[in-house]
């Protein structure tokens, strides 16, 4: 099996990666990634060579896409997406480009190539903001109700996966996942903000009350769920992927700070963001009945590893939040990224 994936060199797409290369060793990846801000080459270290093989490229530009895919692929995983809803609040021009654009430019790309199977990497947030009701949990039939331009730009690339499954019959699965954390996710996501900062003595910000609910699951289950759709989903449905583990903001920061043995006085509450969803949780029964997937890691053992990694690798840290690691970028390929 060869595998085409996009943003490769992300956080959640570069352990996709490492999963897929380790549990099915007859396979081979293609890694499509544009390395903006948050795509980081030092994600890949340690990858076989003679397995993957890494292209910088822009899902945007089709010429790009389609030599790219000239050898054919099995399968499109696709991942590559600006995320981060702060930035989409401050801007919502690339993420409309990447997201609906670069997806609407891949589905054509999967058509042209003969690609046998289109797996689109999408999120929870489409489905909007859930009640403060613990009872309450997205399922399969929530309708979509995106509260930011970043979910709005998700929603609009899953209704351009749908399109083409049902009107050029495309073998496209969607997938639909909570809150990641693990090793190598970008300084600026929650978890590894708190934990960078607690290890340097450092305020940590909280937004607002810090009472907002996400559902955690950890990096490396939530690409073994992907890898399961991959493998045995049915074409045309769609899979929400959760760990069963939805937690307060300000439970997670506390619970960092425990672990490593800070004190509480370093949380910082801080303005609310606009628009900001009060509450996520997912209900995975579908792809735990359907397809025989559950998470092997639970919140204190996902925790520790996460903690562990990134005291491990300071280095890492330092070299992604001063961006450092994108003057190999410059003198590898001889041109200037996009700016963060």
């Amino acid at each position: 099996m060869h595998f085409f994936v996009t943003g490769g060199a992300g956080f959640i797409g570069s352990a996709f990666v490492r999963i897929a290369l380790a549990e099915l060793p007859a396979c081979t990846v293609t890694n499509f990634d544009a390395l903006t801000y948050a795509g980081n080459l030092d994600n890949l270290h340690g990858i076989d060579p003679r397995r993957h093989r890494f292209l910088r490229g822009d899902i945007c530009d089709r010429a790009a896409v389609l030599a790219a895919l000239e050898d054919g692929a099995d399968a499109i995983v696709h991942f590559a997406a600006e995320s981060h809803v702060d930035r989409s609040i401050a801007s919502a021009d690339a993420f409309l480009r990447t997201n609906v654009l670069g997806t609407q430019v891949l589905l054509d790309a999967a058509r042209a190539c003969g690609v046998g199977r289109f797996v689109h990497v999408s999120t929870d947030e489409v489905m909007g903001s859930l009640p403060e009701d613990d009872s309450a949990f997205f399922t399969h039939g929530s309708p979509f109700a995106p509260n930011s331009p970043y979910a709005a730009s998700k929603a609009a690339a899953e209704h351009l996966v749908r399109a083409a499954h049902h009107t050029h019959g495309l073998d496209a699965v969607i997938t639909r996942c909570g809150n990641n954390y693990g090793p190598r996710q970008f300084p600026e996501k929650l978890i590894p903000l708190l934990i960078a900062n607690a290890l340097a003595d450092e305020p940590i910000p909280v937004y607002g009350d810090g009472l907002n609910v996400r559902d955690w699951i950890y990096v490396d289950d939530h690409c073994r769920a992907v890898l399961a759709v991959l493998q045995r989903g049915t074409a045309g449905a769609v899979y929400n992927i959760g760990a069963r583990n939805p937690r307060r903001n300000l439970d997670v920061a506390t619970a960092i700070l425990d672990a490593l043995g800070k004190p509480r006085s370093l949380i910082r509450h801080v303005a609310d963001r606009p628009g900001h969803d009060r509450r996520y949780a997912i209900d995975p029964a579908k792809i735990e009945s359907d397809l025989g997937w559950r998470p092997r890691e639970i919140w204190q053992t996902g925790l520790e590893k996460t903690i562990r990694w990134y005291r491990d690798n300071p280095r890492w840290i330092e070299r992604a939040r001063s961006g450092a690691y994108r003057d190999y970028y410059q003198r590898q390929y001889g041109t200037s990224l996009q700016a963060a």
